[in-house]
Order: structure tokens, then sequence, then C-alpha cells
């Protein structure tokens, strides 16, 4: 697992060949700024795209959509990993209530991980694929990280129940409101990039 993650943070870190840097130009923070301008968490589509564009080198709108989803697949298998743990932690016949909606919520969790590793896998196949099948993966990508919006969202619906409570809901809600977050984030950019890239290619919408 721990292998797993660092593999992931290499992968964002070394995406592109481009190096993150928390020194970036007014140049590089307003193309930021105006790509983030279609996400809900313009604020959080920023820090994360933020680090990864300097003065010499910034993504090109299909890069950082993959930087986003990339970042949100890294968070959510972190996600995944804390719910498992607390999971494991509770005892089921003196917090039989708890325990039942931890671990639906890890099930949507670990449900919503699937999807998003499959999108990420996808947008990889769909440059690769050129304008071959493109409108085939822009859909595929579409639904998945939709499907795991709506995961995530069960999952807070799940352990945001009022007889629940303790230090553990408090984190779980945050990290899942996270995931969410960047989940949304990347389906923005994506759809941005995507409908650009049809208009100017003059490919038919799936």
């Amino acid at each position: 697992m721990a292998h797993t993650f660092l593999s992931l943070l290499i992968l964002i870190l070394t995406i592109f060949t481009l190096n993150p840097t928390v020194k970036c130009g007014s140049r590089a923070r307003a193309y930021v700024e105006s790509q983030c301008r279609p996400t809900l968490y313009t604020d959080l589509c920023t820090r994360t795209l933020l680090p990864f564009a300097t003065k010499t080198n910034t993504p090109d709108p299909e890069q950082l959509a993959r930087i986003s989803l990339t970042t949100c697949l890294f968070k959510a298998r972190l996600t995944k990993a804390y719910v498992n743990t607390v999971d494991k932690a509770f005892d089921k016949t003196k917090n039989a209530r708890y325990y039942e909606a931890v671990t639906d919520c890890l099930s949507q969790i670990n449900d919503g991980v699937t999807q998003i590793t499959q999108s990420v896998k996808e947008q990889k196949r769909m440059m690769r694929d050129g304008e071959k099948d493109f409108s085939w993966h822009e859909s595929n990508v579409e639904t998945w990280v939709s499907t795991a919006l709506t995961d995530v969202t069960a999952c807070l619906d799940r352990i945001s129940d009022r007889a629940i409570g303790g230090k553990e809901k408090g984190l779980i809600k945050a990290k899942v409101l996270n995931v969410k977050h960047l989940a949304s984030n990347s389906l923005a950019l994506f759809n941005r990039f995507a409908t650009r890239h049809r208009e100017s290619r003059r490919i038919k919408t799936p």
C-alpha cells in the first residue's frame, strides 16, 4: 500500500516531466486561474495546479486535467486507507450503527477509487490514440468520474448521521469532501479540454 502511494506521488510530481515549484510568475498564476474558472472549487483547483506551472513550462489544458485527476486518485487512495483503518478499529458489537456507516462509506470509497483509476488510465489511452475513438474515451472518462462523485457523495451522506460522533467522523468527512471537490474540479477541467478539442477538430459529440 505504501509503495502504491509513493508511486502515485512520484507520478504526480513527474507527470509530463514538469517539476513542481512553489515559485511561479504572475503569468503562470493568471493562466492557471483562467483554466480553473469553470470549476466549482477554484481556490483548490489553483492550489492543485499552480506548483506545476512555471514561467518557462506551462501545462496545456489536457495536462492540467490529467494532473488534477491523478491528484484526486492519490487523495482518494489515502482516504480509503484511513477509512479502512477506522473501520477495523471499531467494535461492531458496541458501535453497531457507527460501524455499519463506516463500512458502507468504505465500500463507496472503494468504488470511487476504482472509477478514478479507470479514468486516469482512459485519459492516457485517449491521448495515445489521438483522434481515433476520441469521443468514446471522452464518454468513458466523464462517466467514471461522475460515478466516483456519486460514490463519495453517498459516503458523505452515510457518515453524516447525527447519531454518529467522534473525531474520526470529522476526519473522514474532511478527507472525503476533499476527494469530492478534487473529482468535481477534475471533471470540469476535463470537460473544458475535451469540448475545445472536439470543436477544434470537428469531432462529433459522443
